[in-house]
C-alpha cells in the first residue's frame, strides 16, 4: 500500500508574526533588530508570544543582505588532505561560531583554475572577507584578494602583490631550532628535504634558514664542519620522488660505509634528514622503513616540522606548529578588519615547539 508523502509544513513568515501580534512587519523588524526602545512592554511582549507560538525563525541571510552583511567569510584551502590544514582549520570553526561568522570551505585541490574559480564563487556570494591558505599553487592566482575591498588573511605564506594580513608559524626560528637541534646531537651530515619552494615563501624561509644555520656552524668548526644538502623532493611527480629518494639512499649508504670504515658501525647513525612538513616526512619514513626495515631509525634519523600523529608511535623529532592558534588568530584578524580596523598590514608569527623523540638522540 503506497502513501503520498506529506508537504513539509509552511514556515512562519514575518507578515505571519506581525498578524498573530496584532501589529505591522516594521515593528517586528524593529524587534528582531534588538530596537526595543521604540517599542512599549506591551508590544514586545505581544512579539516575543507571537514568535514563540509560530517557531518563527528569521532569514539570517535575507536580513544580513538587507542590511549589506551576511556574516559569510570564504577559506581557500589548496590541500585538505594535508594534517595541517585540518588542524588550522579546527581553529577557525572555533573562531567563526565565538564570533558569530559563518567559514565557506573552497577546496582547491592543489588546481590553480580551481583556486581562480573559487575566488571568482567567492565574490559571488559576497562573502564579507577571506582567509587563504593556499599552499602549493602559484601566488599570482591569488593576487585578486582584497583588491576588490574584501578584507583577506594570509595563512602560513605571504603572496607577492598582495598587502594583507598574515598568521603562521615563524619559519625561519623553527627551521634554525630543528637545525640547531641535530648538530648539538652530534649529527655531521644534514638533508633538508623539501618540495618544491620557489613559488612558496614558508618553504623559501625554512630552506634559508637551513642554509644560513648550517653556514655559521661551518665559521665555527671549520674543518670539523657539519655538512648540510638541500633536496627537493617533488611529491607531485612520482618519478621524480624516486629520483630524490635514489640520491638520499646513496648518501645513507655512503654514511654507513664511511662508519664501518672508521670502525663506528655500532654507533648512532651519522646522517640527519630534516624534513620541510609532514608529507614529506611521512614520504621518507614509508620509504626508509621499506628500505631498511623497521630499525630503519638505527641508520639515519628524522626530524619534520609538523607534528603529526604517526609520529609519536614511530619515535619521530618533531617541531610542533600551533595550528589551532594559527586558526584561530587568522579570523580574529579577519573579524577586525570586516569591523572596520585600519591598520598597516600584520604579520603575526608564533614560536613552533620541538618534541624530541627517540629519532635525533645519540
Amino acid at each position: 500500500m503506497s502513501t503520498t508523502p506529506q508537504a513539509a509544513p509552511r514556515r512562519a513568515t514575518i507578515t505571519d508574526v506581525a498578524r498573530e501580534a496584532g501589529t505591522g512587519k516594521t515593528s517586528i523588524s524593529r524587534y528582531l533588530n534588538g530596537e526595543m526602545s521604540v517599542l512599549s512592554p506591551e508590544l514586545r511582549a505581544r512579539i516575543e508570544a507571537a514568535i514563540a507560538r509560530l517557531d518563527y525563525q528569521p532569514n539570517q541571510m535575507a536580513r544580513g543582505l538587507k542590511r549589506g552583511r551576511n556574516r559569510l567569510i570564504g577559506m581557500l584551502l589548496a590541500d585538505l588532505t594535508n594534517p595541517y590544514t585540518v588542524e588550522v582549520l579546527q581553529g577557525v570553526e572555533a573562531a567563526c561560531h565565538a564570533l558569530g561568522l559563518m567559514p565557506l570551505i573552497c577546496h582547491a585541490a592543489n588546481e590553480v583554475e580551481m583556486e581562480r574559480r573559487y575566488l571568482q564563487l567567492l565574490t559571488t556570494y559576497r562573502v564579507e572577507g577571506v582567509i587563504v591558505n593556499a599552499l602549493g599553487v602559484r601566488e599570482e592566482t591569488l593576487r585578486p584578494v582584497g583588491g576588490g575591498g574584501i578584507p583577506a588573511v594570509l595563512v602560513d605564506r605571504s603572496v607577492d602583490g598582495l598587502v594583507t594580513d598574515m598568521v603562521g608559524l615563524d619559519n625561519r626560528a623553527a627551521a634554525e631550532l630543528g637545525t640547531r637541534h641535530l648538530l648539538d646531537n652530534g649529527f655531521n651530515e644534514i638533508w633538508f628535504v623539501v618540495q618544491p619552494f620557489e613559488q612558496v615563501s614558508s618553504r623559501q624561509l625554512r630552506e634559508a634558514a637551513f642554509r644560513e644555520a648550517m653556514s655559521a656552524q661551518g665559521e665555527q668548526r671549520g674543518k670539523s664542519a657539519a655538512r648540510g644538502h638541500t633536496l627537493v623532493l617533488n611529491l607531485a611527480d612520482a618519478d621524480e620522488v624516486a629520483r630524490s629518494l635514489a640520491e638520499l639512499d646513496r648518501a645513507i649508504d655512503a654514511a654507513a660505509q664511511a662508519s664501518d670504515a672508521a670502525g663506528t658501525a655500532g654507533n648512532a647513525a651519522r646522517i640527519a634528514l630534516f624534513a620541510a612538513n609532514a608529507p614529506v616526512a611521512l614520504c621518507l619514513a614509508l620509504h626508509l622503513k621499506a628500505r631498511y626495515g623497521a630499525d630503519w631509525q638505527a641508520r639515519v634519523a628524522l626530524l619534520s616540522i609538523d607534528d603529526p600523529d604517526w609520529a609519536e608511535l614511530t619515535g619521530v623529532t618533531t617541531i610542533r606548529q600551533p595550528t589551532y592558534e594559527i586558526g584561530y588568530r587568522a579570523v580574529e584578524f579577519l573579524h577586525e578588519r570586516i569591523e572596520g580596523v585600519q591598520t598597516i598590514a600584520r604579520d603575526c608569527l608564533l614560536p613552533g615547539e620541538l618534541i624530541v623523540r627517540a629519532s635525533t638522540l645519540r
